[in-house]
C-alpha cells in the first residue's frame, strides 16, 4: 500500500504593537494583546475548532485507517492557554485517538537553526517537553520552522535523537528526482527525510478557491484520481500545509471542509493509498538514497529558499542585531527577558520586512499587518532598542549587587544567602560550559576575583582566558601577575571569593 502523509502547521505569532522611537526607554509593553487575542479567537472559530471536530469525526468513522500529523509552535500553545483553552482541549481529544502524530519544532517558531546551534537545541528541547507534557506523546519526528533544511541542520536534528524530519521537495535540489520517495540525510543516514509534494499540497492550500484556476472546482473525487495516476513505483505523497488553510485562508464557503470530509472515502475507493503519519512512513519504506542540500531550503515562495525572511538588508540587520544579544540574555538569567527574547525570534517578524513584490507579493501582503516592510523594520528595531536597554540595565544591576561591599567584608560581598550548587567545586570550574564562564566574566569585577587563580588552578585560569577578550583579558593577566608579586589577600578572603563564584554558577545554571 502506498501512503498519504498529511502534515499541518499550527502557528500564530505574538504580533508587536506600534512602538515609536519616543517609547524607547519608557515601557516594555511590546506585544499587541488585543490584536493577538482577536486574531487567535477568530482563527479558532473559523479553522481550529471546526477542523479539529471534522478530523475527530473522520477518525471515529475510519479508525486507524485515517491519520494526520501536526506541529504546533510553542507560542501558539501559549496563546491557546491565554485566549482559547477550548482549542487546546480539542487537540487533546485528537491526541487521545492515537491516530495523530505530534511533531517537534522550535518553541518560538524561530530561525535559530541558521544562527545559533545552542539556542536551536534549547528551543527544540523546550518544545519537546511542552508537547509531551500536554499530550502525553513521544516525539520522534522533527520539522524546522518553515520546513527550513540543510545537510548541517539535518545532522543537528539527528544528533538530538530524532529519526525522521520533514522538508520541502524543492525542484532545484531534487532535479529529476521525485518527492514521492523516502530519502535520508547526507551526513547522517539514520535521519529519514519526507519531502513535500508542493504541487498537490498547493492545489489545496493556495489554488483551491481560485475560480480562474483551470482545475477549479477541485473535488475530492478529482483529487483522488490525481493520486491514483501517480507513477506506480512512487511510495508516498506528502501533503504539507498551514492548518489555517481550512476556514481561514480558504473560507468555508469555498467548500474546503466538504472537500476534506469526502476525501478519505474517495481515496479508499479510487486509489491504493492509505493514510499514515511521518514516523509510520519512515518505518514502512526504505530510503532510496541520500539527499544533498548544502544550502538551506524552505517551503516559502517560488524560490524555496530563505529570501522570505533574510532576503534584504533590513531583514539581515534586524536578524544580526537580535542574535548579538544572545550571550547577554543568558547572562541576565531573567525569565521576563528570556520570554521576550523568545517571542522576538519568531520568524514572522522578519517575514513582515520582505520586499518581494513579484510572483509571491500577494502571499506576503496577505500575511502582513504592516503597511510597508519599512514600517515593520522600524517598529521591530525600536522594540529591539528598548529590549537592549533592559538587558544592559539588568546586567548593571547584577554587577552592582555582586560588587556591593558590606561593613567588615573582604574583597567581595559576603552575602552567601543564596543557595549553592552542592555538586559544584571551584576546582571543577574548568569543566563548566563556556557560556557559563562567559556569563561570570560579564557580571563580576575581574579585579576582585583574580586572587583565587594561583599556580594550583592553572587549568581554571586557561578556561577563563579562553573565554575572555580585549580589555578584560589584559586586566586579568595584569592582576594575576600582581598577585604573584604581592600576595595581599588572606586565605579567608580567597575562600569567600570561591564561595561567591560557586553561588553565581548556581544562579546561572
Amino acid at each position: 500500500m502506498k501512503s498519504i502523509c498529511f502534515y499541518f502547521q499550527v502557528h500564530q505569532p505574538f504580533r508587536l504593537k506600534s512602538y515609536r522611537f519616543f517609547d524607547i526607554g519608557s515601557h516594555a509593553n511590546y506585544f499587541d494583546d488585543y490584536t493577538n487575542s482577536f486574531i487567535l479567537k477568530r482563527v479558532a472559530e473559523k479553522c481550529y475548532l471546526p477542523m479539529n471536530k471534522l478530523l475527530l469525526e473522520l477518525i471515529q468513522r475510519y479508525g486507524d485507517s485515517f491519520k494526520v500529523s501536526f506541529s504546533i509552535s510553542g507560542i501558539a500553545l501559549d496563546q491557546f492557554e491565554l485566549y482559547s483553552k477550548e482549542v487546546l482541549d480539542s487537540f487533546k481529544k485528537l491526541a487521545d485517538t492515537k491516530c495523530v502524530e505530534f511533531i517537534c519544532e522550535t518553541y518560538s517558531h524561530s530561525l535559530s537553526s541558521l544562527k545559533s546551534p545552542a539556542e536551536f537545541q534549547s528551543q527544540v528541547l523546550k518544545h519537546k517537553n511542552r508537547i509531551q507534557s500536554l499530550f502525553g506523546v513521544e516525539l520522534k519526528t522533527f520539522r524546522n520552522t518553515e520546513l527550513i533544511y540543510s545537510d548541517e541542520i539535518g545532522e543537528m536534528v539527528a544528533n538530538m535523537g530524532f529519526n525522521t524530519m520533514l522538508s520541502e521537495g524543492a525542484k532545484h535540489v531534487l532535479g529529476w528526482k521525485s518527492p514521492n520517495f523516502l530519502y535520508c540525510n547526507a551526513r547522517n543516514p539514520k535521519l529519514k527525510l519526507l519531502l513535500k509534494n508542493f504541487r498537490l499540497s498547493d492545489d489545496i492550500a493556495f489554488r483551491f478557491g481560485q475560480r480562474n484556476w483551470p482545475e477549479w472546482p477541485l473535488t475530492a473525487e478529482k483529487f483522488s484520481h490525481w493520486l491514483a495516476n501517480t507513477d506506480t513505483d512512487q511510495e508516498v505523497v506528502n501533503l504539507f500545509m498551514d492548518y489555517e488553510t481550512f476556514g481561514e485562508h480558504q473560507w468555508a464557503d469555498t467548500g474546503i471542509f466538504d472537500f476534506f470530509r469526502a476525501l478519505p472515502s474517495q481515496v479508499f475507493r479510487h486509489t491504493k493509498f492509505g493514510f499514515h503519519t511521518p514516523s509510520e512512513v519512515s518505518k514502512l519504506i526504505q530510503p532510496v538514497g541520500s539527499l544533498h542540500v548544502p544550502y538551506p531550503i524552505s517551503w516559502a515562495d517560488e524560490e524555496r529558499d530563505l529570501t522570505a525572511w533574510l532576503g534584504n538588508e533590513l531583514q539581515n540587520e534586524a536578524f544580526d542585531k537580535l542574535y548579538e544579544l544572545e550571550d547577554k540574555v543568558r547572562a541576565c538569567n531573567d525569565p521576563d527577558i528570556t520570554y521576550d527574547w523568545e517571542r522576538l525570534q519568531t520568524s514572522d517578524h522578519f517575514y513582515y520586512m520582505c520586499t518581494k513584490w513579484f510572483s509571491d507579493g500577494d502571499v506576503h501582503k496577505y500575511f502582513n499587518h504592516y503597511s510597508t516592510p519599512y514600517e515593520a523594520f522600524i517598529n521591530y528595531m525600536n522594540v529591539l532598542a528598548d529590549f537592549t536597554l533592559r538587558i544592559e540595565k539588568k546586567l548593571i544591576e547584577q554587577r552592582e549587587n555582586l560588587d556591593k561591599p558590606k561593613t567588615g567584608s573582604g574583597p567581595l560581598n559576603r552575602d552567601n544567602s543564596k543557595p549553592r550548587k552542592e555538586n559544584c567545586k571551584f576546582s571543577d570550574f574548568d569543566k563548566l560550559p563556556d557560556h557559563i564562564i562567559k556569563s561570570i566574566i560579564k557580571v563580576v569585577d575581574i579585579e576582585k576575583i583574580h586572587p583565587v587563580f594561583d599556580e594550583n588552578h592553572q587549568h581554571i585560569v586557561n578556561k577563563f582566558l579562553h573565554n575572555m577578550e580585549g580589555e578584560a583579558k589584559r586586566t586579568f593577566l595584569e592582576r594575576l601577575n600582581e598577585e604573584k608579586d604581592q600576595g595581599q589577600y588572606s586565605s579567608t578572603d580567597k575562600e569567600e571569593i570561591k564561595a561567591h563564584l560557586i553561588n553565581l554558577v548556581a544562579e546561572l545554571s
